[in-house]
């Protein structure tokens, strides 16, 4: 009986240690005997003891940094380069087959290839067209990578140049260019704008005089034209008195400003605007 007790316990012990849980973020492979045997998906597994072993692979999208590396530029410049890598490892059984024997340890192979991609790039460039033009270098580095690592299952999302710094001298030498630049441009807004505004003034000026003079036109006009009525009513109803009706004026514009007339004694008021007017005063009747 403790014999079978003995198997029996053996028995769970080997049951137990041969299952395996595979995530629904990886894929596994199965060997026997060294030798690949079955492709494992998510769920549950298992595993002959010791003659079976399974090999868990991540499929999830994953990031390596290329290191930051020196690299002379077409200019002889030293620039510091740096990059990151998306990828991911396809979910198919090919792919993770491929991933583990076609290629040793993938994330390191990787990472070198994109160091020697970068240097083959960028050492066809000048420092300013490499900083300018860093979306071609992205494209560069993606497509390489993307056609030397298809035949070991991988699939690279994306790549990320991080940094392109130049040795410091040249760093110091490139802010004050660009600062001077900066000032230039700005002192040329400012002329622009100082110019503006004074075209501005001019132009209001200029509308401001307009606007005098066609006032002063207007008004000139509008005096001409009473005049003119006042003649056209003088010769309609006073024709032949125009000597008159001038003094008439004369008379009413001497009264509206105060002016003081002396008046004669023993004179008739209605006599004396009559004189000042050039007309005939009126007889009186001598009183003894």
């Amino acid at each position: 009986m403790s014999l079978l007790y003995l198997i029996a316990i053996i028995a769970v012990i080997l049951f137990f240690s041969g299952i395996k849980i595979v995530r629904p973020t990886h894929r596994g492979l199965i060997e026997r005997f060294g030798k690949y045997n079955r492709f494992a998906e998510p769920g549950f597994h298992w595993i002959i003891p010791v003659i079976e072993r399974m090999f868990q692979i991540n499929t999830t999208e994953q990031m390596v940094d290329a290191e930051p590396q020196e690299i002379i530029t077409n200019d002889n410049l030293n620039a510091k380069v740096d990059a990151q890598v998306y990828f991911k490892v396809k979910a198919d059984e090919e792919s993770v087959k491929s991933s583990q024997y076609r290629v040793f340890n993938y994330q390191y192979q990787i990472v070198n290839l994109a160091r020697t991609t970068l240097r083959n790039i960028i050492g066809t460039l000048t420092l300013k067209s490499a900083n300018s033009e860093r979306g071609k270098i992205n494209d560069e580095l993606h497509k390489t990578l993307k056609d030397e690592t298809e035949h070991w299952g991988i699939e690279i999302v994306r790549t990320e140049l991080k940094e392109i710094d130049p040795p410091k001298d040249v760093q110091e030498t490139m802010n004050k260019v660009v600062k001077a630049e900066n000032e230039k441009i700005a002192a040329v807004d400012f002329a622009t704008a100082a110019e503006t505004v004074a075209d501005g003034e001019r132009r209001a000026q200029i509308k401001k005089a307009e606007g005098i003079k066609q006032s002063k036109i207007l008004a000139a006009e509008g005096e001409a034209e009473a005049i003119k009525l006042v003649n056209e009513a003088a010769e309609q109803y006073f024709v032949g008195n125009a000597q008159v009706l001038r003094r008439l004026e004369a008379v009413e514009k001497s009264l509206e400003n105060n002016a003081k007339i002396v008046i004669p004694a023993n004179s008739e008021l209605v006599n004396v605007v009559s004189e000042l007017a050039g007309i005939l005063p009126l007889k009186t009747e001598n009183k003894k």
